[in-house]
């Protein structure tokens, strides 16, 4: 196509293209060999293993490999470890109910203390469990009230 438009190609160039083509790339043929690992230490662990724990599993047996690499593959396989803790769920949508309305209309500024007071409240994870914390803030001071 290139020598139609009178370019010269070097035949060098086009044998070094057609052998490149011919040969899977070093990674690549690394990957293969490192995806059937990963694989099977997942498997060997039931499906528990986070990419840290792979990687110092094949690191004892003698594969070297960095971490970051055992982390591409892993989501290249889509394999996850098993996530500790169980997720909090604090309050369950409904499309139907009415929103609350906003009786400061977002203005959080107020003139002079104790004029305008906001609440929140939010929970914290503990070694005892799930935690909720309510508190009331001053907005003039920023101050916890209650």
């Amino acid at each position: 196509m290139l020598s139609a438009h009178d370019c010269k190609i070097a035949p060098s160039t086009y044998y070094a293209h057609h052998k490149r083509r011919a040969e899977p790339a070093a990674r690549t043929v690394r990957d293969r060999e490192l995806n059937t690992l990963i694989q099977e230490s997942y498997e060997a662990n039931y499906r528990v293993y986070g990419a840290r724990k792979i990687w110092r599993l094949l690191n004892r047996q003698g594969v070297a490999v960095a971490r970051c690499t055992v982390e591409r593959l892993m989501r290249e396989l889509g394999i996850t470890g098993a996530v500790r803790g169980k997720r909090v769920i604090t309050t369950i949508p409904d499309a139907s109910a009415q929103r609350a309305p906003d009786l400061v209309d977002r203005d959080f500024v107020a003139p002079a203390p104790n004029r305008c007071w906001v609440a929140d409240f939010t929970h914290v994870a503990t070694f005892a469990g799930v935690v909720y914390v309510a508190f009331v803030v001053d907005t003039f001071s920023r101050r916890i009230v209650g």
